[in-house]
C-alpha cells in the first residue's frame, strides 16, 4: 500500500468495497482486544500544533521519532502527516521502512484519542470504530476550538489501512478513556465518561450499555477518578491498565499530602471489591507516580503559540505525569521517564510484569509538556487474517 492517503483511497474499487457499518460489533461477533495481545502495528501523528508543542515542536518531533523507531523494531508504524509535512517526515524515516507515512490532515497529534478503536472477530477480521471526537469536552471544556480534522481521522485511517468501520459518530469517546482485557472487561473513569462535555444526554447505564455493544464487553468497571490535573477529564489510560487478564497496574503514591493519594486509594478500593467479566479477583500492582511533581516551566510556556479558544497553561502548573501511560509493542514496553527517582522502580516493575518484552525507557517530558504521554500518541491496529505479530 502506498504511503499517501490519496493513493490509498483511490486504489481501484476500494471505496466501493469499504463499508461503514451501523450495526453493533457485539452482535457481529467482535471484541476489543487487550493491548498486550500480538498486533499488526500502531498509528502515530507527527506533532506540529503550536499550542501543544513549544518552539516549533522540535523537541517533540525528536521524541516522537525515538518512540516510532523503538516501536518499529517489532511492528509496523503508520505516521500521519499533513500535506506540508509529508516530505519532511519521509526524510526522517528514510532508513526505517517499518515506519510508513500517510498523508492525513489532523488538528493535533493524539492518535490514541482520535484514531479508530479496533475490534476483532474470532475469524480474524478487523474493523475500526469511528467515535465522535470533540477535543475532550467540546464547547463545555474542550481544549481547542476547532477539531473538525481530528473528528475525520478515524474513518480516514480505516480507509488508508483498508478496514471496514463502525459508525459511532453519535457517541463522544476517546481511545484513551477505555482499557480492555480482551476477555470482556473494560476499565473507564467516571470523571471522564460522565463529564458534561461528553454525552450529557445519556445516563451512566446508557453509556455503559453503549460500551458493551461496541466493544463486545460483558462488564464495565468504573473507577471514580484518574490522575490529578489530567486535562482529558482523567482518562483511565493514565491511572490503571491491564498487563494481562485479571492483572492491572495502578498509579500510586505513598504521600498522603499529594492530591493523587485520595484518588488512587479510591480506585484501589474499587479494584479490590470488583471481579472481571470471568469472575476473577484482580491482582493490583502499585506503580508509583514520580516522587517530585512534574511542572511546566516559564521557559517552556514561552515557546507556545495559542489560538483563540485554545486551553492555555500557566507556569508552575502540575502536569499529569504517570508511568501507567506506557506503550506495549510486540517486542517491547516503552516506559515514560521523567528524570525522577521513581523512574528506575517503574522500569523494574514493568520488566517483571513483561518478562518476554524488552523494557525501553523514553524521556517523556517533551510529550507531557504537550499534555499527554507515550500511550496517548499511539493507537494500536490488531492483526488481521493470516498476519503474524
Amino acid at each position: 500500500m502506498s504511503d499517501s492517503l490519496v493513493t490509498a483511497i483511490l486504489r481501484k474499487g476500494y471505496l466501493e468495497r469499504m463499508k461503514k457499518w451501523k450495526t453493533m460489533p457485539v452482535q457481529d461477533g467482535y471484541r476489543m482486544p487487550g493491548e498486550f495481545e500480538p498486533h499488526r502495528g500502531c498509528v502515530m501523528i507527527w506533532p506540529v500544533r503550536p499550542g501543544s508543542w513549544p518552539d516549533g515542536a522540535k523537541e517533540a518531533q525528536r521524541t516522537f521519532t525515538e518512540i516510532a523507531r523503538a516501536i518499529a523494531q517489532s511492528e509496523q508504524v503508520w505516521m500521519l502527516a499533513s500535506s506540508q509535512h509529508v516530505k519532511q517526515v519521509q526524510e526522517v524515516f528514510t532508513d526505517c521502512p517499518a515506519v510508513r507515512v500517510l498523508e492525513i490532515e489532523t488538528d493535533d497529534a493524539w492518535a490514541r484519542d482520535v484514531g479508530p478503536t479496533c475490534v476483532v472477530s474470532a475469524e480474524g477480521d478487523v474493523r475500526g470504530i469511528d467515535w465522535q471526537f470533540n477535543a475532550w469536552g467540546g464547547e463545555w471544556d474542550g481544549l481547542y476550538a476547532h477539531w473538525e480534522k481530528d473528528n475525520l481521522v478515524a474513518s480516514r485511517i480505516c480507509e488508508a489501512l483498508e478496514m471496514d468501520c463502525y459508525d459511532a459518530q453519535h457517541f463522544v469517546l476517546e481511545g484513551g478513556s477505555i482499557h480492555s482485557d480482551g476477555e470482556g472487561t473494560v476499565l473507564v473513569t467516571e470523571a471522564c465518561l460522565l463529564s458534561r462535555g461528553r454525552n450529557p444526554h445519556m445516563s451512566k447505564s446508557e453509556i455503559e450499555e453503549t460500551l458493551k455493544e461496541y466493544l463486545g464487553a460483558q462488564k464495565v468497571i468504573w473507577l471514580p477518578r484518574g490522575i490529578d490535573q489530567d486535562e482529558t477529564n482523567e482518562h483511565v489510560d493514565n491511572v490503571c491498565a491491564f498487563v494481562r487478564p485479571g492483572e492491572v497496574v495502578l498509579a500510586w503514591t505513598e504521600d498522603e499530602q499529594d492530591p493523587q493519594w485520595e484518588l488512587s486509594h479510591a480506585s484501589l478500593q474499587v479494584m479490590e471489591q470488583e471481579t472481571d467479566a470471568r469472575g476473577r479477583k484482580f491482582q493490583v500492582h502499585k506503580l508509583l507516580i514520580p516522587k517530585k511533581p512534574v511542572c511546566i516551566t516559564e521557559e517552556e510556556l514561552a515557546g507556545f503559540v495559542f489560538e483563540e479558544g485554545e486551553d492555555q497553561r500557566s507556569a508552575g502548573e502540575r502536569l499529569a505525569a504517570s508511568y501507567v501511560n506506557f506503550y506495549i509493542a510486540n517486542g517491547a514496553v516503552l516506559v515514560p521517564q521523567f528524570g525522577d527517582e521513581h523512574d528506575e522502580p517503574a522500569r523494574k516493575l514493568l520488566g517483571e510484569l513483561f518478562p518476554e518484552r524488552k523494557i525501553i525507557p523514553v524521556f517523556a517530558r517533551p510529550v507531557i509538556v504537550g499534555g499527554g504521554n507515550i500511550h496517548c500518541i499511539t493507537q494500536q491496529i490488531p492483526l488481521g487474517k493470516g498476519e503474524a505479530g
